[in-house]
């Protein structure tokens, strides 16, 4: 199994980006699949790169690009995120607002709130989209998904565009704008997503993940849903998982 050599980091619409491909960058078969995964809140814009080279020992077929893109906002300057090198938000969090809905209106609260920010995270994300397919990337052949808060963008761009997905991946995800995501599921249903969320998540609790499971399910979306013994991460066990669906695809 061999990467193409890490390439700095480039432009892919708005966003910077890191790509790998399967195998190395020659002739592409043109059912090869486009993984394009989205960082969480808080973390270095390649924080998610690393995820390459086991994913791609786990069985990705030859060809299978993987892209990074980096969130919009860059936090090294603000108060509290000094020492975390690189750290990029795609909105930023009112972590008193959501503290005050939980404590008003509890976890529905928090399911209906549509996070400020999330519509120009999403324009990105699309425009970046846009350009993999004018690049030469059917989007039928591309998975989205990600991690916390990327992984709620990845379910945004999902249930607010038409434009054809191979698959959804979704990793310690959050149930948000649920007025929004809730009537547009169905034109989803058959979709297969990857979803995947530690029970003792003490960021994202699992309250937070099951009933999104619940409504893609009743929407008719075809999710692979699992809970694991940990927090919030990605551990081995869901990165095997992971692997296998993907080369499913």
């Amino acid at each position: 199994m061999t990467l193409d050599p890490d390439a700095a980091p480039h432009d892919l619409g708005p966003l910077r980006v890191r790509e790998h491909v399967v195998g190395g960058a020659g002739d592409r078969p043109s059912s090869a699949l486009t993984i394009v995964l989205l960082h969480g809140f808080g973390a270095p814009g390649d924080d998610l790169a690393g995820l390459a080279r086991p994913l791609a020992s786990l069985g990705l077929p030859a060809g299978t690009r993987l892209v990074f893109p980096e969130a919009l906002h860059d936090l090294t300057s603000m108060r509290g995120f000094e020492l975390y090198g690189g750290a990029r938000a795609w909105w930023m969090v009112d972590f008193a607002r959501r503290a005050e809905l939980t404590r008003a209106g509890g976890i529905e609260a928090v399911i209906a709130d549509e996070p400020a920010g999330m519509d120009e995270a999403r324009s990105a994300v699309i425009a970046m989209l846009d350009a993999l397919a004018e690049r030469g990337t059917p989007p039928s052949r591309v998975v989205l998904g990600g991690f916390s808060q990327g992984a709620m963008l990845a379910a945004d761009v999902a249930f607010r565009t038409s434009r054809p997905f191979a698959g959804l991946v979704l990793l310690s995800a959050a149930f948000v704008a649920a007025g929004a995501w809730r009537p547009r599921m169905a034109a989803r249903s058959g979709t297969k997503v990857f979803q995947r969320h530690g029970r003792v998540d003490d960021i994202l609790p699992i309250l937070v993940a099951r009933p999104l499971c619940e409504a893609m399910q009743h929407a008719g979306l075809d999710v692979d849903y699992d809970e694991f013994d940990g927090g919030h991460g990605i551990p081995p066990e869901v990165l095997a998982s992971l692997g296998a669906w993907l080369a499913a695809r």
